[in-house]
């Protein structure tokens, strides 16, 4: 790849990873197949124009300087910039070994200037230095100009722009990723829960969207996450290092205000043990709460004037590691 196709593949680059787009996101939000970004940003092929303008629409950055970068870039891809003048003929020697007459060469269109041969060298040794000096200064200029927004002759098409509205609400939701359909813009936290590997699993709800749905970090590869609010249960799967290392989002639900949500989850580990835990919609957002101490059953372990299991509705033989009074405040949290 030319220096100019480098600095282009890195900049699309950086401006996917920043925007959280998927090769698959890509491909359902442009005209361009998964395939097609995935030759585009490993520099296998010069993405199109309008590729390049919808990821700077996406991403949230104007296109001016990237455009730019492009047209240095297929200029240079096309062989544009390398051009040349065809070299003139040769003339043939005189037949009667008289001396050659000056080699001068007329102009066409009946001028009276006259050239030496070696003078169309010249000239495409001076083209040449002229497409490297433009070449040189539009990449200065990109790197040392401000970002811009791009002036053309051609109108923009009448296209909607970008927005940050939700694009689904309620059961057009359930299911989905609230990462993709712009619910995850400004959320609330329900409940923030620390689970006894070290975990960290909150529930998340967004009024415009009328959804809810469970993320978590800090996790190990084959960690599982459950959702639910009286509906579909819905899951999320810790498959690899990369998930491993980012945030995981469930699917979301649909919920109503005063819906109970909640969230469960599974460790690898084959000893581990599923830890639950609930919010309702509306109410204020508690603490972070870590993993409860299970109590073995029998054993007489209950805080003084706390409500037995068949009164709470946990689980038997397990209880909060917080008060009932702070428990009624951020919901149940149970290991089972």
């Amino acid at each position: 790849m030319t220096p100019e196709h480098t600095r282009l593949v890195a900049a699309l680059r950086e401006l996917r990873v920043g925007a959280g787009l998927t090769l698959a996101a890509l491909a359902e939000r442009t005209a361009y197949s998964k395939s097609s970004w995935e030759r585009y940003l490993n520099g296998k092929s010069l993405p199109p124009r309008q590729a390049v303008r919808e990821l700077c629409r996406l991403a949230g950055e104007p296109p001016g300087r990237l455009l730019a970068l492009w047209e240095i870039t297929e200029a240079h891809w096309s062989g544009r910039a390398a051009s040349s003048p065809a070299p003139a003929a040769a003339r043939p020697a005189p037949q009667d070994g008289s001396p050659l007459p000056p080699p001068l060469t007329r102009e066409p269109a009946g001028t009276r200037a006259w050239r030496r041969p070696g003078r169309s060298r010249l000239l495409v040794l001076l083209a040449a230095a002229y497409t490297v000096i433009v070449g040189g200064v539009a990449a200065v200029l990109f790197l040392l100009l401000p970002d811009s927004e791009e002036r053309e002759e051609d109108p923009r098409p009448a296209s909607v722009p970008f927005s940050l509205a939700p694009l689904c609400h309620g059961a057009a939701c359930e299911g989905r990723d609230p990462m993709r359909l712009i619910c995850g813009i400004g959320p609330d936290t329900l409940a923030a829960y620390r689970t006894a590997t070290g975990a960290h699993v909150e529930l998340r709800h967004s009024d415009k969207c009328g959804a809810s749905w469970a993320r978590t970090w800090g996790t190990e590869i084959g960690d599982r996450l459950d959702v639910t609010a009286d509906g579909p249960t819905h899951s999320v799967l810790v498959a690899n290092a990369d998930d491993a290392a980012a945030f995981m989002y469930t699917g979301m639900t649909e919920v109503s205000r005063g819906s109970t949500v909640r969230a469960c989850f599974r460790p690898a580990s084959v000893d581990g043990e599923r830890e639950c835990f609930e919010a309702r919609v509306g109410e204020a957002a508690p603490a972070t709460r870590s993993a409860a101490p299970a109590v073995p059953a029998g054993s007489g372990g209950q805080p003084a004037g706390a409500a037995g299991p068949e009164n709470s509705g946990e689980a038997p033989g397990l209880r909060p590691a917080l008060p009932d009074a702070h428990r009624r405040q951020t919901g149940t949290f149970v290991r089972s």
